[in-house]
């Protein structure tokens, strides 16, 4: 009896002697079922490509990155016509001022938190975008939004656009890969990573240094050769089927997800290999330092340098996790007690985020790879009654850019005197990822995916390229 491949014993032996000629068959048919090879941009680009580093749980723009005088100045007393002002998880407080001192960095003498002082050395490299703006004040679909343009499941990731658009360029490796903390999941999970409407194949590879790919190793029981003539057997089956099922994407897709898997046994575990970086590159990043959170975040900024190094086209690396019933502990979610929650997370992140910019402008990286910083929204400038923290503030938030295609040492947009909404150049998620994709030689207009009856794109209707932060 036949099988839907035709495999019955008598062609079997048929084609023994053929066996080679299949072989080579198999290895042409390789690159329509593995990653997408590198595909044209619609323009010269100024990126190849993108790191992009999230910080989940709102953090608060008035204490990192948007210098507030006036709150200072006012701090204790009412924010003017906010009488009862009601936001997020209740009623709001009085102004209250950043616990930390602001001071003036590099030759721009941009204002940053004395929280920050490994991160205030590459100021004059970074672009603020102090007037971003979201559409929802709640973590799981903000995180979403950050990363997709729409605050519910189902759409692309941003990530998952630019696989999409421009393919990979080591087909050894993916595309597409996300870091998360050692603390877990941001808000919503995968979601924030995930492929939407488009192939499974361009949904990240979730990953990180304390959770190395899992079932990478060969079975001491198989020889190399063995598995090396099943895998060659097993691509002329895949061409066969697929050449029997064309326009059958999720197939495709499934085929190229285990090819890929296939390749990353030999050179995932070798990217992956942190002992192999001399001990002044541990140093630089803290991957010994005696907190254990800051050491396992400084070894994820390391294993990104080392997987863009490698030509993987979009690394998100997440700094804290999901929110928590402890508030302010697994992320930068500062509701009840700001100042501690934030003397937490500020030296997680400080030291091996800014190591990284430094290690990547060394090595010249920077000449190809756009730096991108985001979180969901932002934090009011009150505090919320009865506590010392900040309650949620989708009106006004920060987010920076650098690297490849960015004028360094400016800033763009403005909230008002209390940070507590956009009010000049106000900008949007859609603006940043027109931005983002415009420095990848990408028109965000022309970057389309028909699905449900309509050219569906990242930034949906919206978004316009902010040319004032381009180089």
């Amino acid at each position: 009896m036949n099988t839907p491949l035709n495999l019955t014993r008598r062609h079997f032996l048929g084609q023994m002697t053929t066996g080679l000629t299949g072989v080579a068959l198999s290895r042409l048919f390789m690159h329509e079922l593995t990653a997408a090879p590198p595909r044209q941009p619609h323009f010269a680009p100024k990126a190849k490509q993108v790191l992009q580093i999230f910080c989940p749980g709102a953090a608060s723009h008035m204490d990192l990155w948007d210098h507030k005088p006036m709150l200072e100045k006012f701090h204790g007393t009412p924010m003017p016509g906010a009488d009862k002002e009601v936001t997020f998880q209740g009623k709001n407080g009085n102004l209250m001022k950043s616990p930390w001192p602001f001071a003036p960095a590099g030759q721009s003498g941009k204002m940053i938190s004395t929280m920050l002082p490994h991160m205030a050395k590459h100021v004059d490299e970074m672009a603020f975008i102090h007037s971003m703006t979201s559409r929802t004040n709640t973590h799981g679909p903000g995180c979403i939004y950050m990363n997709s343009c729409f605050t519910r499941e189902g759409f692309p990731s941003a990530g998952a656009w630019v696989s999409y658009a421009l393919g990979s360029t080591n087909e050894n490796l993916p595309t597409y890969i996300a870091i998360q903390d050692v603390r877990g999941e941001p808000p919503n999970g995968k979601a924030n990573w995930s492929n939407g409407f488009l192939s499974a194949q361009y949904q990240a590879v979730s990953m990180a240094a304390q959770q190395p790919l899992r079932n990478l190793a060969r079975p001491a029981s198989i020889k190399a050769d063995d598995e090396q003539a099943t895998r060659d057997f097993l691509k002329l089956i895949n061409a066969e089927h697929a050449a029997a099922h064309p326009g059958n994407d999720e197939l495709r897709a499934r085929m190229a997800a285990y090819e890929l898997a296939a390749k990353m046994q030999l050179t995932a575990p070798e990217v992956s290999d942190l002992a192999a970086e001399p001990t002044h590159v541990h140093e630089l990043y803290g991957t010994g330092d005696s907190n254990k959170l800051k050491a396992a975040y400084a070894k994820n900024c390391l294993l990104a340098r080392r997987f863009l190094e490698q030509g993987v086209r979009y690394v998100s690396l997440y700094c804290a996790s999901r929110a928590s019933a402890v508030d302010g502990l697994l992320n930068w979610d500062a509701h009840k007690t700001l100042k501690a929650d934030y003397e937490r997370h500020c030296p997680i992140f400080d030291q091996p985020t800014a190591a990284l910019l430094t290690d990547m402008k060394q090595r010249g990286m920077l000449n190809d790879v756009l730096v991108v910083w985001c979180t969901e929204f932002g934090r009011m400038p009150t505090h919320q009654e009865g506590t010392s923290g900040r309650d949620h503030n989708p009106d006004a938030f920060t987010t920076w850019m650098m690297g490849a295609g960015v004028k360094g040492g400016v800033s763009y947009g403005e909230t008002d005197d209390f940070g507590r909404r956009s009010v000049v150049d106000v900008a949007t998620v859609y603006d940043f990822y027109a931005t983002v994709l415009h420095l990848l030689g990408l028109n965000h207009e022309k970057l389309t995916y028909y699905h449900n009856g309509a050219n569906r794109r990242l930034t949906d209707v919206h978004g316009h390229v902010l040319k004032n932060i381009l180089a």
